[in-house]
């Protein structure tokens, strides 16, 4: 049988296949301003994607900021060729299995023991909604049901069901299911540090933020659950970054209030900020952790839970109304786990975190020269992650710059005016260097 080409998938594609995060429409007219164009990818092999015409594109931002260690890692595919032959899935109520344990103990250990538990799920969404479920469980628990309620950050983004809604501050995810959304969270300004004032500093405005914070905790510290953030970055709000200065303030605030503190790691999380979690920059330890792409590689769907082992034993009881009862079919699944093992495993061996210090710094070397650009705003970057703004009032930038990067073999897909890279950690530099030209690239041609 010959092989398809692009036209043919992208006709299949259209005809049967509903894609996420996308008005369809923009897929479908080529001719439109706003046209995303739908890329069929036939295969991928390390930073690199390509397509069924033989067009290639280097993944800049690691296919929604899963990918870790690059598509078809020979060290992952192995690992899970030999899990194939052990055991596929079994299911975790009632039942336990090598991979999960070895990996709970594993992140566990990567926490200091602070966490002691994980309780497995398939999504970032699902992490975030057992979390908040695992909180407003644990003060019905241990007799103070009237801390129900949850605070967020401006700009927050974890997750699009129903629950994670709620701690979800970006209005075009959020308000067409705003009806849907019980009790949404309070949300307190963010640190984000391009807020900052004449004079301010990141950590000034850290501080300023974690002012606002205490303001509200002193007024309604009782009736509060949990602050959920995502430490140090931002995604959705278009990879806003700040001072660990915040975290190390909202930690002592939540200390002093009887709140939980639970970090979103899921896009942040397994070296992306320079760090294995973000938090520890900090220098603190959340209640409860939410962990989910980069964990497994880019390869399975997988998210997990850490939590405090003061959390973990308010629930414990002969009373299965007090027990955790959340559960997915496919919770701890097998495979998923030995991706992740593996995945750890390559951190350990290949002492990932020293080697991306030297990456980050490529890259920073690679996107210096965009500082001088007069529609480029706040370069910023944390570990693996760049990012800058651009000035422009130009409603379809986002997808002329996407349209761009691709003749220019790259996959760059702006958050609205800003830009960012967030490449699988074994690019090279010879291919770091390829996307600061692609960038350059893009950009002078979305401008134009």
């Amino acid at each position: 049988m010959s092989q398809s080409n692009n036209a043919d998938w992208l006709a299949r594609s259209q005809a049967a296949v509903w894609h996420p995060c996308t008005q369809m429409q923009h897929h479908a007219d080529a001719a439109a301003p706003s046209h995303l164009p739908l890329v069929p990818i036939a295969r991928g092999s390390g930073a690199w994607l390509y397509d069924f015409d033989g067009r290639r594109y280097l993944d800049g931002i690691s296919s929604w900021w899963t990918n870790l260690f690059g598509h078809a890692n020979p060290r992952i595919n192995a690992a899970l060729k030999d899990q194939l032959e052990t055991l596929e899935h079994v299911m975790l109520a009632g039942f336990t299995h090598q991979p999960v344990v070895e990996l709970s103990e594993r992140l566990s250990a990567l926490t200091g023991g602070a966490l002691g538990h994980a309780f497995y799920a398939s999504d970032g969404a699902s992490a975030t909604e057992i979390a908040l479920k695992m909180s407003f469980h644990y003060w019905r628990n241990v007799g103070r049901p009237e801390k129900a309620e949850f605070l967020c950050l401006a700009g927050s983004y974890h997750g699009e069901t129903v629950g994670a809604l709620a701690v979800t501050d970006v209005a075009i995810f959020k308000d067409a299911y705003a009806p849907l959304v019980r009790a949404a969270a309070h949300v307190l300004p963010s640190p984000d540090f391009r807020l900052g004032e004449a004079g301010e500093s990141p950590a000034d405005v850290a501080r300023r933020a974690a002012a606002a914070l205490e303001a509200h905790l002193a007024q309604h510290g009782e009736r509060i659950a949990a602050l959920i953030v995502e430490p140090l970055v931002q995604g959705a709000a278009g990879m806003a970054m700040y001072d660990p200065e915040y975290l190390r303030l909202a930690r002592q605030l939540c200390d002093q209030y009887e709140v939980h503190l639970i970090c979103d790691e899921i896009a942040v999380g397994c070296g992306r900020t320079g760090t294995f979690f973000a938090h520890e920059q900090a220098g603190i330890r959340p209640d409860l952790m939410c962990l989910s792409k980069g964990i497994s590689g880019g390869y399975l769907p997988l998210s997990i839970v850490l939590c405090s082992d003061t959390i973990y034993h308010a629930f414990l009881d002969d009373s299965v109304a007090r027990a955790f009862l959340h559960s997915h079919s496919y919770t701890g699944n097998p495979l998923a786990c030995r991706a992740a093992l593996a995945t750890l495993d390559i951190f350990a061996e290949d002492d990932i975190l020293a080697v991306n210090r030297l990456k980050s710094a490529k890259i920073s070397a690679a996107l210096a020269p965009l500082a001088d650009h007069p529609q480029v705003k706040h370069l910023r970057q944390r570990g693996m992650i760049a990012a800058f703004d651009v000035a422009t009032d130009d409603p379809y930038f986002s997808r002329r710059f996407y349209r761009a990067a691709l003749d220019n073999e790259a996959l760059i897909r702006p958050i609205g005016n800003t830009v960012y890279l967030m490449p699988p950690y074994i690019v090279s530099d010879d291919e770091i260097a390829h996307l600061g030209r692609a960038i350059h690239a893009a950009l002078d041609s979305a401008l134009t």
